[in-house]
């Protein structure tokens, strides 16, 4: 399968992105009287299509894109400023880990092999360094997570009829393949969606997991010790030639969500959903996502409090994925959140804070 092909699939979603909200914390036995909204702030482009995203703290969150545009705020979204490598125009930064206002990883995309890339920075985007650079002419880099600080993996659609994993233990300033022996091989047609940088993620233990389509059901991998073994499983969410599992994330303790859907029917809302109580060993059918949705984040403070969002809206889930509802029909790709802030990202460049009232 050609590259352009693979980036015609990973146009998922045109949607904004979304910034801090002050999160009270509440009781886990408490009834969900919230009402959520997004709260659209301003930013240097308005042509970008942003589909990395990683929040801090409170206070500061990066965000990747087209167009070469790499964004960082350090004020809760009050200013938001473009930091992004110089001659990157051509590339697309699909995925995006910081640890910090100033360190931050970024791994691209674009119409050619070597612009599989992963470029690092410890000043805040002044400067940035050239950490990785693909060479595989089959690799496509679908989405990357950190299990902390020093730890993160980057995952590629299948090379030689098995998934790719890149690993760094140095917080993104050196990669390394992991061996392919321990990786079951992929189905005909199954790949990986670039559409939130989320397609991969961890628990609170380090366990990993990333979720699959192109073919039916979407299919959820998962490594106990490093991704040098996987194991895999069918999932409740359906796969079709655009369609699959887009985002996969965590709560405290033993929860977990993934969401997808087929990106060129938006609103289509059959089983594109599914929750996990067991740390990912099962996983069942959630209910009531509005369409398809490209990304989903816990929100830290609210016991159970899963928020989903794609080009036909957001919802929110107060059962921990088991059940969502609608909340805002606006178009979003990408949504993450820490302790105290929430935000969300997309296209035209825009941003958004999520505001909470009871």
């Amino acid at each position: 399968m050609t590259t352009t092909s693979r980036l015609l699939r990973a146009l998922a979603a045109t949607a904004a992105l979304a910034t801090a909200v002050t999160l009270a914390a509440t009781p886990a036995t408490a009834a969900p009287t919230y009402d959520l909204s997004w709260d659209v702030l301003t930013t240097p482009t308005s042509t970008a299509s942003l589909r990395g995203l990683s929040a801090v703290s409170r206070k500061v969150v990066w965000a990747g894109g087209s167009e070469g545009t790499i964004l960082r705020s350090v004020d809760g979204g009050l200013t938001v400023t473009s930091v992004g490598p110089a001659g990157t125009s051509d590339l697309q930064f699909r995925s995006v880990y910081a640890s910090s206002a100033d360190h931050a990883v970024a791994a691209s995309i674009g119409d050619t092999a070597d612009a599989m890339r992963v470029y690092v920075t410890d000043d805040g985007g002044m400067t940035w360094t050239v950490s990785h650079q693909n060479t595989l002419p089959t690799a496509f880099y679908d989405c990357m997570t950190f299990t902390n600080k020093k730890d993160g993996y980057i995952l590629s659609d299948p090379v030689d009829g098995k998934f790719l994993i890149l690993k760094t233990t140095d917080g993104g300033h050196s990669w390394t393949e992991l061996p392919s022996a321990g990786m079951p091989p992929a189905l005909d047609g199954e790949f990986g969606f670039a559409a939130s940088g989320t397609c991969i993620n961890s628990n609170n233990r380090g366990d990993l997991f990333f979720g699959t389509g192109g073919v039916d059901p979407g299919r959820i991998f998962r490594s106990t010790d490093g991704g040098l073994s996987w194991s895999v499983m069918d999932s409740p969410v359906a796969g079709a030639p655009a369609g699959g599992i887009f985002s996969l994330s965590f709560g405290p303790g033993r929860v977990g969500v993934a969401v997808g859907g087929d990106f060129t029917t938006p609103d289509a809302a059959v089983s594109n959903a599914a929750w996990t109580d067991d740390r990912g060993a099962t996983w069942h059918a959630g209910t009531g996502l509005g369409g398809y949705r490209s990304g989903s984040a816990w929100m830290d403070g609210f016991h159970d409090a899963v928020l989903a969002v794609g080009t036909s809206g957001s919802d929110v889930s107060w059962d921990g994925g088991r059940t969502y509802a609608t909340f805002d029909s606006g178009t979003f790709n990408a949504v993450d959140c820490v302790p105290g802030a929430c935000y969300a990202a997309g296209a035209q460049g825009r941003m958004a804070r999520l505001a909470v009232e009871r």
